[in-house]
């Protein structure tokens, strides 16, 4: 990879953070990011630095991560309290304006909405988001079809993956997150 050896203090400590399949998996991510980014035009080193860091809080435990949102004063929301799921998202994207120094917000922004999406995404929002689930550690159902659909068409991957999450947290009688709504109606809204 192009970038590892630049960034080998954020996978050294992806290493010290991480259990071996969120530390591949963030691997992953950060590959996939890049051929995306390559792909659609957005800023390659970007996309290889979102994707490595996506997931820098996931193995915290909840204590660890509520205390983090403490220290932070992080507020959550009322969904966000009730998705633990998309916790390691919103302490990642701290994590990496107070531990890591990073001050470009698209990157933070990308680690940040990751998990939910949200209205008037930048591309590097899209390609991290969309990465995430096309890894090629990825092997759930339709994973290929989205793959496809990824091959042609930044948005329209992003449409059928948020059509997925919510069907998958409907099915889970699990609580959606605003923001993901509002990506699918923003993306929704803007084929017209």
């Amino acid at each position: 990879m192009e970038f590892s050896e630049k960034y080998a203090d954020y996978i050294k400590l992806l290493r010290e953070r991480l259990d071996d399949f969120r530390f591949e998996h963030s691997m992953a991510v950060a590959r996939q990011a890049v051929v995306l980014a390559e792909r659609f035009g957005e800023d390659k080193e970007k996309a290889y630095v979102a994707g490595l860091l996506h997931d820098i809080c996931k193995n915290l435990k909840r204590e660890e991560q509520l205390q983090f949102f403490s220290t932070s004063a992080i507020m959550l929301t009322e969904t966000e309290k009730n998705s633990p799921k998309v916790w390691h998202a919103i302490s990642g994207a701290q994590f990496l304006k107070d531990n890591l120094k990073i001050t470009d917000q698209d990157i933070i922004n990308a680690v940040r909405y990751h998990t939910t999406g949200r209205a008037g995404m930048s591309k590097l929002e899209k390609i991290i988001y969309i990465a995430d689930l096309t890894g090629l550690d990825r092997t759930y159902p339709d994973v290929d079809v989205l793959r496809k659909i990824v091959e042609e068409s930044l948005d329209e991957g992003l449409i059928y993956a948020l059509k997925f999450t919510v069907t998958s947290l409907i099915s889970k009688e699990q609580p959606i997150h605003p923001d993901t709504l509002n990506a699918y109606n923003d993306l929704i809204g803007s084929r017209k």
